[in-house]
């Protein structure tokens, strides 16, 4: 099994950033994409951005140029640099992994509030 533990979540202004971190540790089998999920109230799980391990990116349409996902093979770790956050940015936010073996993983999930 592999544990995604996620950190840096929580309150912060309109237009202020955070900077969300993601490990994973366990039975890991060569993590090929890693990548951030979120769910609001009331809404479905959506992809907020990916990664792969060559570096390749994707990010959903509504925080292109503000979101900056990042990672770090050697300690198969994954981030996402938040800034110019928006209201409509609130919810719980997932670290999500999927190995060579095509193993899907989710994290706890960390609560992003951006509220003044």
């Amino acid at each position: 099994q592999v544990q995604l533990v996620e950190s840096g979540g929580g309150l912060v202004q309109p237009g202020g950033s955070l900077r969300l971190s993601c490990a994973a540790s366990g039975s890991i089998f060569r993590i090929n994409v890693m990548g951030w999920y979120r769910q609001a109230p009331g809404k479905e799980r959506e992809l907020v951005a990916r990664i792969t391990r060559g570096g390749s990116t994707n990010y959903a349409d509504s925080v292109k140029g503000r979101f900056t996902i990042s990672r770090d093979n050697a300690n198969d770790a994954v981030y996402l640099q938040m800034n110019s956050l928006k209201p409509e940015d609130t919810a719980v936010y997932y670290c999500h992994a999927v190995n060579q073996l095509g193993g899907n993983f989710w994290g706890q999930g960390t609560q992003v509030t951006v509220s003044s």
